[in-house]
C-alpha cells in the first residue's frame, strides 16, 4: 500500500453532483463507497469537507454579510456535509467520527488531533468539520492544517479536475496537465490548487498533495494501490 494514513479533502460543490447545490446522494454514496474500500485495504482515512454546496463565506461577504459571520455560516455548511458524509459511511457499513473544531456537542465531537488519530486508529473515519475554527481561513487550509496535525502521510485533493493543468482545463482546451509540481512553481505560477496560505503550509511540513478526480468511481482506490492518478505537489 503507497499511504497508511491519508488526509482526503472533498470539495463541497462536487457533493451537489449534477444539481448545482444541496447533497447529490447518488454522488454521496459513491464517495463513502470509495472511502469504504479504502479502510477495507488497511489505510486511515481523515476527511474534510467543504460547505461550498450550501454557502460560501466569501460570496456571502459579496451579498452583505461581514467576514466573519460569513465564514461562521460557511463553517456550519460543513457541519451539516459531515453529518451526511458520516451517514451514508454507516449506512455502507463504515464507522465514522464527527469530529468539530467549534464546540457543538452532541450534533458532533470537540476536535482535537490525539481524538482523531485515535479514531483512525479504531478502523473508524475521522470526519473533521469547521475548517481551521476561525474565520479568513478556507477549508484548504483546514485541510492542511489537519493533515500535518493528524501526521498523514499525503493530502489528497479530491476534485472534479484529474490533476493540476497550465490552466483551467474547462475554459482552456489547450491546457496541459503535471504529473508532479513543486509548490514554489504552483505559487510562482499562481496555479489554483488550494490557496496560498494552504499551499505555504504544506511546503513547510512537507506534506506532499495529490490532486486527482474522486468523481470517477475506483480512482481513490488505484491511487491508494500506487497508480499515477492526478497530479503530485511537493
Amino acid at each position: 500500500m503507497k499511504y497508511k494514513r491519508i488526509l482526503l479533502k472533498l470539495s463541497g460543490e462536487s457533493l451537489a453532483g449534477s444539481q448545482g447545490q444541496g447533497i447529490d446522494s447518488a454522488r454521496l454514496a459513491s464517495y463513502a463507497a470509495q472511502i469504504r474500500e479504502a479502510v477495507a485495504l488497511g489505510v486511515q482515512v481523515g476527511i474534510v469537507i467543504g460547505g461550498g454546496n450550501i454557502f460560501r463565506g466569501v460570496a456571502g461577504a459579496a451579498k452583505g454579510f461581514d467576514r466573519v459571520t460569513g465564514d461562521q455560516m460557511g463553517m456550519l455548511a460543513t457541519v451539516i456535509n459531515s453529518l451526511a458524509l458520516r451517514s451514508a459511511l454507516e449506512e455502507a457499513g463504515q464507522p465514522a467520527r464527527v469530529l468539530t473544531a467549534i464546540g457543538m456537542f452532541p450534533i458532533g465531537e470537540p476536535y482535537s488531533s490525539r481524538r482523531a488519530i485515535e479514531t483512525l486508529e479504531e478502523g473508524r473515519v475521522a470526519i473533521m468539520s469547521c475548517g481551521t475554527g476561525s474565520p479568513y481561513f478556507t477549508t484548504d487550509t483546514g485541510s492542511a492544517l489537519r493533515a500535518i496535525e493528524i501526521q498523514a502521510d499525503v493530502m489528497l485533493k479530491g476534485t472534479r479536475v484529474d490533476g493540476v493543468y497550465t490552466a483551467d482545463p474547462e475554459k482552456d482546451p489547450s491546457a496541459t496537465k503535471f504529473d508532479r509540481i513543486s509548490y514554489l512553481e504552483v505559487m510562482a505560477r499562481g496555479l489554483k490548487v488550494m490557496d496560498l496560505t494552504a499551499t505555504a503550509l504544506c511546503k513547510e511540513n512537507s506534506m506532499p498533495i495529490c490532486v486527482f478526480d474522486m468523481d470517477t468511481p475506483g480512482n481513490l482506490l488505484n491511487l491508494l494501490k500506487g497508480e499515477k492518478i492526478g497530479t503530485i505537489v511537493y
